[in-house]
């Protein structure tokens, strides 16, 4: 994830789907780091069990799969995710993110959140 993170423009900006807690547009590397993967952990162990990525000219597609782990349940969540990152000058500028089932992850962290399965 450093590197990644390395990667990342200052002022980058990050899509997430709006049904998750953390859904929405966000700016910034930081704003990226405290809202986005802060929440993600905040709720759950992630495990990333595998990772494509298909480089083009003006930037990266990657396929993410795994599971999240419940904090406070224990409740398992297959995830899945493709994110489409514009690169310009060796930097990312923007990070398009979608999941294979944003409702059903949303209700999850809703699950996570409650202590309830």
């Amino acid at each position: 994830m450093p590197g990644v993170l390395a990667k990342l423009d200052s002022d980058v900006i990050v899509d997430e789907p709006n049904q998750l807690p953390y859904g929405g547009v966000h700016q910034g590397r930081e704003v990226f780091v405290q809202s986005i993967l802060g929440t993600m952990v905040g709720y759950a162990n992630v495990a990333i069990t595998d990772a494509q990525v298909f480089e083009g000219p003006t930037g990266v597609i990657g396929t993410l799969t795994g599971t999240l782990t419940a904090h406070t349940t224990g409740e398992e969540f297959p995830l899945t995710m493709v994110e489409i990152h514009q690169v310009e000058h060796g930097t990312v500028r923007k990070v398009d993110v979608y999941t294979k089932n944003p409702h059903e992850l949303a209700a999850f962290y809703t699950r996570a959140e409650a202590g309830t399965r």
